[in-house]
């Protein structure tokens, strides 16, 4: 099988509980909730997103088998480290692709594998880290993982909906669009309110990484 991937780079991790941690992010090309194009926004089910999916003409991005993406993650990672790499595997939707198989191959180049998914889709064995984040519109059909983060505010979404999920974290991630001090304010005030929830800031738009 060959996997389709927009983009495939070394940074640190910008969001949630990983903020901060080196990661090689692995971009999948497509989703479900939108083309990736930009006429075809107005019929997204998720208008907001701000990634560029579509295609395979990013950096390092191509197709690949399992073995030669596992090889290039692998060659992104410095290398005088020689403890367990970690990947970060993103899209647009990365479960579109993200399968038993790859995650297996991952684990042998010892890569630790971690995804961020809107949730829509059946997560498939053998992930190590599990990031959820629904969007208004959609079937969410994940109930368990690692991370939520809801981006918020966020059509009528109100997070307590999903508090009965089984995460290990729950994150508030402002809604970045030209209201955004008073979404961050929102989700200021909603975490204090509510414990349960901690604030997720986009760190690599604040300190400028990709």
């Amino acid at each position: 099988m060959n996997y389709k991937v927009k983009e495939i780079y070394y940074t640190l991790q910008g969001e949630g509980a990983h903020a901060g941690r080196p990661a090689v992010f692995c971009r999948f090309s497509g989703c479900n909730l939108w083309s990736g194009r930009e006429e075809d926004r107005h019929k997204a089910i998720c208008k907001f997103c701000d990634t560029d999916f579509w295609g395979i003409d990013g950096v390092n991005g191509g197709k690949y088998t399992a073995e030669e993406l596992a090889q290039k993650i692998s060659d992104c990672w410095p290398d005088e480290d020689e403890g367990k790499k970690y990947v970060v595997c993103t899209g647009g939707e990365p479960l579109l692709q993200l399968d038993e198989s790859l995650i297996e191959v991952f684990h042998q180049y010892n890569i630790e594998v971690g995804v961020e998914t809107n949730g829509t889709i059946e997560i498939p064995k053998g992930l190590d880290w599990i990031c959820m984040s629904p969007k208004e519109g959609s079937e969410v059909i994940v109930k368990k993982g690692h991370e939520l983060k809801l981006v918020y505010p966020q059509g009528k979404m109100n997070p307590e909906d999903w508090e009965q999920l089984d995460f290990e974290n729950y994150y508030l991630q402002p809604m970045d669009n030209e209201n955004q001090d008073a979404n961050i304010q929102a989700c200021i005030v909603y975490c204090l309110e509510n414990p349960k929830w901690k604030l997720s800031v986009q760190m690599h738009k604040v300190v400028g990484l990709k």
